[in-house]
């Protein structure tokens, strides 16, 4: 993957507090996770959770993090 710069929405920040994810954890579903397009964005699984994003240029931001 080549260089990115994550965003996180104020959402996706509660629920990973929330949940006891942390970024570390996030930006490794976004290498390693399992993909699906969705509507607005994708979906990673990865792990105990999933991640629901969108990229836009070279931003990945991070809309929320769910436990799966």
């Amino acid at each position: 993957m080549k260089e990115f710069e994550v965003i996180y929405k104020q959402h996706a920040v509660k629920m990973m507090a929330e949940r006891g994810i942390t970024k570390e954890q996030v930006e490794i579903a976004l290498k390693r996770g399992n993909k699906f397009k969705q509507t607005d964005g994708i979906l990673a699984k990865y792990s105990y959770f999933a991640i629901a994003y969108k990229v836009v240029r070279n931003k990945y931001i991070i809309k929320t993090v769910y436990v799966d």
